[in-house]
């Protein structure tokens, strides 16, 4: 009998043990670079499957993988999920005791591990160090590359220290991976992890189980009250906000209407911060209100939606963070509400902040590159897909796409803005500016005399929140921008010169809500969508099964099973081991353990 080839070890290993049967876009290509010993950089969208890009090559070559990771979260449910799977793996990080320490050592010396989970700063230890070169290393994995990038959006100080894996192991094979990184970023972590030689994988960005929908804020809690029961009532859930005490808030609110809301950010203490991560991996239909402390590594795949009340300050950053909904395939939604306000808030951060003046600038481009987003009345997708360049046709299944922006022509009334800030001084943020154009009577009015300039009370054919959206995307489309100071004081900049003078015109997103044909309930994005109402008690029940599962053995509970590896079970109906073991997802060692249980639940119906 001739001996398997590495692709076909790759696909046996797949099925066997991971229960997939064909392997995903460009996984396979990835595999087989890394297990014949080559560098590897590899951009894949949150959830397009990246950890058995780095997890299959661990298994085929001699040795252990070790893979690299600032994520305490992701360590231990990978880890936890691996040994389900039946592979030897293990972690090495800040919650293990010393003896604990040392007996992962031991057996990573011994040769008993496949994959061993490392925190950058404990990799670099060198006492670590030098027991890596005593070892026999299978691969080194680099998760969460774009924390090499030190103007990108997640920098973390000890990544830029990792080309050391090239200079002390040269004929180790490397991966990177990442799910955000432009071009520049790209780059980045190309020079800093010294992988000019590796093979560079750019899978597409796009995320079509995702829908896309941005609106103006209007009363945030409640319109995300209202999303909430309306689209997503007991699903699982993360809702993002820019402050601690915005976090706080906002669970509490969302609780006392009945909604199973934790809170987390870095003021908490961390035994309630593991207490709510925990509660929120492994029950069903909890939503984490949290500051973006909360999310990367959390490798929850039935998440449906992600929210976000406060406007992220880039792109990359919100395409990261919405990506951490639907990653199970499954349908799912990222809802972002944002004002005016988000903007000048973010704006004097980064005039506040300490940073160089150099990075200062490319914060301020990302930041205008995601208020680009929030504004556009094109589709949403393609304007993410270009920034990270790619192009597509329109996606059908955004905001934009399913309900099109009214615009209007806001020439006359962009001009009036703008001779408002003008007339005023460029000395006022944008709340003083609208009480001028509304005429409105304030004692900062009348202390600076601002009832006497030519543009007072000259906007009253518009409402102060129509206002409030014609400066917003004013800024957004860099007529106007704030002080470097961090004052929030609003100011002209050369764009807006033809405007002012009568060379130029301009639309706006609309200011008038379109009128809508009434085509009843909108229709929940939930796992159980597309389930016919009459296997809706059966799917339930399997839920059930599989919770049960999970709470005797302490894990979450897609662990066991995957939202999608139920419907496909639901969808086959199969009636032995032996079909049982053609669901996607169900493997050699899931099957021996939950196989039985599983089928006699299908039995029952």
């Amino acid at each position: 009998m001739s001996e398997l080839t590495l692709e076909e070890r790759a696909q046996a290993l797949l099925l066997s043990v991971f229960g997939y049967e064909r392997f995903r876009g460009r996984q396979a290509d990835i595999v087989a670079q890394v297990a014949a010993g080559g560098d590897a950089l590899v951009l894949m969208p949150t959830g397009g499957g990246k950890s058995l890009c780095y997890q299959i090559p661990a298994l085929m070559r001699p040795g252990c993988g070790v893979v690299v990771s600032p994520l305490i979260a992701l360590m231990q449910d990978q880890v936890e999920g691996l040994r389900l799977l039946g592979v030897e793996a293990a972690f090495l990080n800040s919650t293990l005791t010393l003896d604990e320490s040392r007996e992962v050592e031991r057996r990573f010396l011994a040769g008993e591990l496949k994959l061993l989970y490392v925190a950058p700063e404990r990799l670099l230890n060198p006492r670590f160090l030098a027991l890596m070169e005593r070892a026999s290393l299978a691969l080194f994995a680099i998760d969460e590359a774009h924390c090499v990038s030190q103007w990108g959006h997640d920098f973390r100080p000890d990544y830029i220290q990792l080309s050391i894996l090239h200079e002390r192991f040269p004929s180790t094979p490397r991966i990177a991976l990442t799910a955000t990184a432009d071009a520049a970023t790209r780059r980045e972590i190309v020079t800093r992890l010294a992988l000019e030689d590796a093979a560079e994988f750019v899978s597409s960005f796009d995320r079509p189980n995702i829908r896309y929908a941005i609106v103006e804020k209007d009363n945030a809690r409640k319109q995300l009250l209202d999303f909430i029961e309306r689209e997503h009532d007991g699903d699982a859930g993360i809702v993002y906000c820019l402050s601690r005490k915005r976090v706080e808030d906002t669970a509490t609110f969302l609780a006392e209407r009945g909604i199973t809301a934790l809170p987390y950010h870095a003021g908490l203490p961390a035994e309630l911060r593991a207490k709510h991560q925990s509660r929120f991996l492994r029950e069903d239909g909890v939503v984490m209100v949290a500051t973006i402390a909360f999310g990367m590594g959390i490798d929850k795949p039935d998440v449906r939606f992600v929210a976000h009340l406060d406007l992220p300050k880039s792109l990359e950053g919100y395409y990261q963070e919405t990506g951490r909904a639907g990653r199970d395939g499954l349908a799912a939604n990222a809802w972002l509400t944002y004002g005016l306000n988000d903007v000048m808030q973010i704006k004097e951060m980064i005039e506040q902040g300490g940073s160089p003046e150099a990075q200062k600038q490319v914060e301020r481009q990302k930041l205008n590159a995601m208020l680009g987003l929030a504004e556009t009345t094109l589709c949403r997708r393609q304007v993410i897909l270009s920034y990270f360049g790619e192009t597509s046709a329109p996606c059908g299944n955004c905001d934009n796409c399913l309900e099109p922006p009214l615009t209007w022509d806001a020439t006359e009334a962009a001009r009036k803005a703008l001779s408002c800030v003008f007339r005023t001084g460029q000395r006022f943020g944008a709340g003083h500016v609208i009480d001028v154009l509304l005429g409105k009577e304030t004692d900062k009015v009348r202390q600076y005399f601002h009832d006497r300039v030519t543009t007072y009370g000259i906007g009253k054919d518009l409402s102060e929140a129509a206002w409030r959206s014609v400066l917003r995307q004013l800024l957004a489309g860099g007529y106007l921008e704030t002080d470097t100071e961090g004052y929030g004081t609003l100011r002209l900049t050369d764009e807006a010169r033809p405007l002012l003078r009568g060379d130029a015109e301009l639309r706006l997103r609309g200011l008038v809500v379109k009128k809508r044909e009434k085509t009843g309930p909108k229709a929940k994005i939930t796992a159980s969508a597309n389930i016919d109402p009459a296997d809706e008690a059966l799917w339930q029940e399997l839920r059930a099964t599989r919770r049960s599962l999970a709470d005797a053995q302490n894990v979450p509970a897609y662990l066991i099973f995957s939202d999608a590896t139920l419907r496909a079970m639901l969808e086959a109906r199969p009636t032995t081991l032996d079909e049982m073991a053609h669901i996607s997802g169900v493997g050699a060692q899931k099957l021996a353990r939950y196989g039985d249980a599983f089928l006699a639940t299908l039995q029952r119906r």
